[in-house]
């Protein structure tokens, strides 16, 4: 299947038509990979964790906070939670980078996502802190909690006994009673010698760079360029 209609070099045709051939089976391999995951059996009911909230608009005052049970963050019945853990607080005291530029993403696609799942980002850092963050990236579409006083991270293992920070991305379901269930946890960290390819799929700039001739490199994230 021709891509373009540029008149390319039969070398460049033939490769170009196995590197096809490549993704088709990455593809398919990926749909496999994804129905894996929707059959696994619900994981175990887990605590009812509260966290804090500030007003959800950006130009709302920093009051009130109120209380959010993690049950409470399901809007409909057999809709899926799904919870990225943004590396903010306690030991972490300046937002990570990568989590950022996740999250700037997320932002933007929010509204198309809440179509079909509730979404949040959880943090350490307290909920004045986690407004100003999200004041200076200009997100105005995503719940932001912070679970600082729980533990909510430490038990899904994104915080350690020292109060250091990992990123992760979490989903959960409620079951017929109403109690929250545990379904499925990825980190960047895959295993010993995979560091940080567990959730690239999450962002769309590591993908549109391993497009281009140069691909990924040692690129990093910022705050500012």
């Amino acid at each position: 299947m021709d891509q373009t209609r540029l008149e390319e070099s039969p070398e460049y045709n033939a490769a170009r038509q196995s590197l096809l051939e490549a993704e088709i089976e990455l593809m398919r391999h990926r749909e496999h990979v994804a129905s894996l995951r929707r059959q696994l059996p619900m994981g175990r009911v887990i605590d009812d964790y509260a966290f804090l909230e500030g007003p959800r608009r950006l130009d709302d005052g920093d009051d009130p906070v109120t209380q959010v049970r993690l049950s409470e963050l399901f809007t409909e019945p057999g809709r899926a939670l799904v919870l990225y853990h943004l590396m903010y607080g306690k030991e972490q005291t300046s937002p990570c980078l990568m989590c950022t530029m996740w999250i700037d993403g997320f932002d933007g696609v929010s509204r198309h996502i809440a179509q079909n799942i509730d979404f949040a980002i959880v943090a350490a850092a307290d909920p004045a802190t986690l407004r100003a963050h999200a004041r200076s990236r200009g997100w105005g579409h995503l719940r932001l909690l912070s679970c600082g006083s729980n533990t909510f991270k430490f038990d899904l293992g994104r915080e350690d006994a020292a109060g250091n920070q990992d990123s992760t991305i979490s989903v959960f379901a409620l079951d017929s009673d109403g109690k929250p269930h545990h379904c499925y946890t990825a980190h960047p960290s895959m295993s010993d010698d995979i560091d940080q390819r567990g959730i690239d799929l999450l962002s769309p700039v590591w993908n549109i760079l391993d497009l281009t001739p140069r691909g990924r490199g040692d690129w990093y994230a910022g705050l500012d360029y």
